[in-house]
């Protein structure tokens, strides 16, 4: 009976160090596969760039991080080869809203030739041009996976109330139309132009661009909404940047989350006879005080091209075009 017990015993034991054996063979061709296929999704070559030195700081000359740790993104400041090599891999889609109403559909051509240059080249874009004459959007060549979408919208006699229903059009798009297909989305002025890459260096959760006309002066002279009475107000002495109306983008949840609240202060407003100072730029700022932005744009993402470039602006990527607003606005 022992030895009966004993040839058991020892049949079990060999068994177990078989499956052992086989089990380690098997971990370890996993690993090695697993390894290999995520190796092979991005291109080493692509990743190989200067090493990076913590007591170097690339520009001296600005701000380059915020008191909340947001980057601000200045030309120096990033290596578009690694960013590219990390999102081009993820096969993100990107949105942009472009606004041509009236007389702004004069633009259009400019904005979108520039766009096809210059705007997240090499990625999958569809630009959404919001315009009481979808028969003036001129016909240009796209590249492969990148569209032009029209959205007809009703015309308009006073360019406030343009500006101002930006933000309710915006949220319908990403609610009926967006929602399950785009990682991100951008909202641009049509009367600008692209004179250089605006890429992956600006991909973020929320992102805003600071305004060209106000990024040296102290904030006692920034052009808040000041009346305590309006959802847009900033009270002196608060703020950190005056942001841009003209440039603002992010992940397409917080852009619906920034669209719905800026939105629904602006119709509170109206019910109280309120219209802020500079419309939707003003509850912009107002809603970027109290959420702050995770990625800080620098002016080089919408300069004006009527000002001299300063000698922080190394590169000009996105502009404001000369123009007669007498001339194309239905009322100034």
């Amino acid at each position: 009976m022992n030895l009966f017990n004993g040839k058991i015993l020892a049949v079990t034991l060999m068994t177990l160090l078989t499956l052992g054996i086989f089990y380690s063979y098997i971990l370890r061709h996993y690993r090695f596969v697993v390894a290999f296929k995520h190796k092979d999704k991005t291109s080493a070559d692509s990743l190989k760039y200067n090493q990076p030195h913590l007591t170097e700081n690339s520009r001296t000359d600005v701000m380059t991080v915020t008191p909340w740790l947001a980057p601000v993104v200045w030309e120096g400041t990033f290596n578009q080869d690694v960013l590219d090599s990390i999102y081009k891999p993820k096969n993100i889609s990107i949105a942009a809203t472009v606004f041509a109403v009236g007389k702004y559909t004069m633009f259009l051509k400019n904005f979108l030739e520039s766009a096809e240059q210059h705007f997240f080249v090499g990625f999958r874009v569809h630009m959404h041009v919001f315009t009481d004459q979808p028969n003036e959007v001129p016909k240009v060549k796209m590249a492969a996976g990148r569209q032009v979408m029209v959205h007809k919208v009703p015309s308009l006699n006073r360019w406030q109330e343009i500006s101002a229903r930006r933000m309710k059009q915006i949220q319908d798009l990403i609610e009926e139309k967006l929602r399950g297909n785009t990682d991100y989305i951008f909202c641009l002025d049509v009367d600008s132009k692209f004179h250089g890459r605006w890429g992956t260096e600006s991909l973020g959760r929320l992102v805003t661009v600071v305004h060209p006309g106000y990024y040296r002066d102290d904030r006692s002279r920034f052009p808040y909404e000041r009346r305590p009475q309006s959802r847009a107000y900033v009270a002196p002495g608060e703020g950190d940047f005056y942001y841009c109306g003209g440039a603002y983008g992010g992940l397409l949840q917080e852009v619906h989350q920034l669209t719905k609240t800026c939105n629904l202060n602006f119709e509170a407003d109206a019910k109280d006879g309120i219209e802020a100072a500079w419309q939707e730029e003003s509850h912009l700022n107002r809603y970027m005080w109290i959420n702050k932005p995770s990625k800080v744009l620098s002016p080089e993402y919408l300069w004006q091209d009527f000002k001299p470039k300063n000698p922080e602006i190394r590169l000009l990527r996105f502009s404001g075009v000369i123009k007669n607003y007498a001339d194309i606005r239905p009322n100034v």
